[in-house]
């Protein structure tokens, strides 16, 4: 039997309900776009469309993945940030809203820089340094990771999206870097403690562990690019780090201790700490 493409959505609205998917309409669209290869406005147009067997069958398969918990972004291969259009995998974090603070952060920094050098440390898909090469054609943005896969990915977008101010380095965090080099360095560092109860919830149960959890406190990473960072930026540079809602003041301490001033922590738009820069000068 065949089914159009009404009957198909009204099939699985209740599924995915059923499951907890919190926009189940929405997200039943989502998928059977990414089956048919259209957008959302041919559902409408051509409900009365009728699926063939595969692209059915495709669809209860995405819908099962759904109800399993695997986020949408790894099903579709896409995800939305910044208004750009991503590609992204299991081998990489799914980009977030809250990472834009990251990025405001950066753009606001940079402005009264010319030609500015900087490294995006931990890039995964390439959302930040994709993002701030849009907003800064002016800049060089260095864009590493210590994962091949992940690497490929951040290369696909920069490709796709004609970005041409962004070097990609397979590296561990500054290893690749020539010291005193930079005029920022920016970074979403893993920052998850590794007890952690969310990391069998949600989306993150999918997502790759070792872009997630950083030792016992979730700061062994932070802390690492904190210690580091002196060795590698310019006089007055920057460092800017994306962090957990509890983690403001330990990053700030952490920040100051290691001697960085103007020291301070951002909120992002749903008023959690997320952000801390701070600058350096050399003695």
């Amino acid at each position: 039997m065949h089914y159009t493409i009404q009957q198909t959505l009204q099939q699985a609205v209740p599924v995915l309900q059923q499951a907890g998917i919190e926009s189940p309409r929405l997200e039943a669209d989502i998928l059977l776009t990414q089956v048919l290869g259209v957008q959302r406005s041919y559902l409408i147009a051509w409900s009365n469309r009728l699926l063939s067997d595969t692209e059915y069958q495709y669809f209860q398969v995405l819908i099962t993945r759904r109800c399993a918990g695997e986020p949408i972004a790894y099903l579709t291969g896409h995800r939305e940030f910044w208004s750009l259009d991503l590609l992204v995998s299991p081998a990489v974090l799914i980009p977030r809203p809250a990472t834009e603070t990251l990025v405001e952060q950066a753009i606001e920094h940079l402005n009264h820089l010319s030609n500015p050098v900087l490294a995006d440390l931990g890039t995964g898909s390439g959302a930040i340094a994709i993002a701030l090469a849009k907003e800064c054609p002016a800049a060089l943005i260095v864009a590493i990771d210590c994962q091949l896969d992940a690497i490929c990915i951040a290369q696909a977008n920069v490709q796709r999206l004609k970005i041409n101010n962004v070097k990609l380095l397979c590296a561990s965090w500054l290893n690749a870097i020539v010291p005193k080099s930079m005029d920022m360095l920016v970074s979403n560092p893993p920052y998850i403690a590794e007890t952690d109860p969310h990391l069998t919830q949600g989306d993150v149960r999918f997502e790759p562990r070792t872009a997630l959890t950083s030792g016992n406190e979730g700061l062994d990473d932070i802390r690492q690019l904190i210690q580091q960072a002196p060795l590698y930026l310019k006089n007055a540079g920057w460092l800017l780090l994306e962090h957990g809602y509890t983690q403001g003041e330990a990053v700030r301490i952490l920040m100051q201790q290691q001697g960085f001033k103007h020291v301070s922590t951002i909120h992002d738009l749903e008023g959690q700490e997320r952000v801390t820069i701070g600058q350096w000068f050399n003695d």
